[in-house]
């Protein structure tokens, strides 16, 4: 336990849950994106969509889209932002089979991106966990720089993503794999310790075999 998990997150309240965990999680949508959304969907899961008038918790991932931080005053205005930045926003309450009682599932659209879908839970505190991009299973806390690293499932494919990654001398601290059948398509979720450059992202998304390479920086 760190000095963060005491104190708690420098915030908008007025819940770490509720709203700091929520901007966090439209900002991880927005950064898988890659590209500034136009078009938002939000469907809200358990408590999120019992309480998210009374904490905000809407207008805080309407904030993470736009890509405003945790501590942002003008997170209470945000539907307005979103109109004044062309972001069209539509939101309905949900039921996730199994889904952390904080959880959101995040479509976005931008001119010429996406769509990008996000599920991920607020789990106290205002930390995160993203649990499914586009549907793949995935475990990624946006506490850690990370990659997202969408391929097929052939054999060398992992061993080639590493070696780059320890060629450049970047550390990693958390792995996990993902993947729908043997051969299929299949997803890494690497967290590393430190940061590196959008080069190293974009070699990974040359390699053989790895369809996308998305780099997202700690939140």
């Amino acid at each position: 336990m760190n000095a963060f998990d005491i104190i708690g997150p420098v915030m908008i309240g007025p819940s770490s849950s509720h709203t700091a965990g929520a901007v966090r999680i439209g900002r991880a949508a927005r950064a898988l994106l890659g590209a500034e959304p136009v078009r938002a969907e939000i469907g809200l899961h358990g408590s999120f969509a019992r309480t998210y008038k009374g904490h905000g918790t809407d207008k805080a991932l309407i904030a993470g889209i736009l890509g405003l931080a945790p501590d942002d005053e003008r997170i209470r205005f945000s539907p307005a932002l979103a109109r004044q930045a062309g972001l069209a926003v539509q939101l309905r309450e949900i039921e996730l089979d199994g889904a952390h009682p904080n959880t959101a599932l995040l479509t976005l659209w931008g001119a010429a991106a996406g769509p990008v879908s996000v599920q991920a839970a607020s789990v106290g505190g205002g930390s995160i966990l993203v649990s499914r991009v586009n549907g793949m299973e995935v475990q990624f806390s946006g506490q850690y720089t990370t990659l997202i690293v969408l391929h097929k499932d052939a054999p060398g494919t992992i061993a080639a993503v590493t070696e780059l990654l320890a060629a450049a001398g970047v550390n990693i601290c958390n792995f996990r794999l993902a993947r729908r059948q043997k051969g299929g398509a299949a997803v890494m979720t690497i967290e590393t310790d430190g940061s590196f450059g959008a080069e190293l992202n974009r070699a990974i998304g040359r390699l053989p075999n790895v369809l996308s390479s998305t780099l997202l920086p700690r939140m």
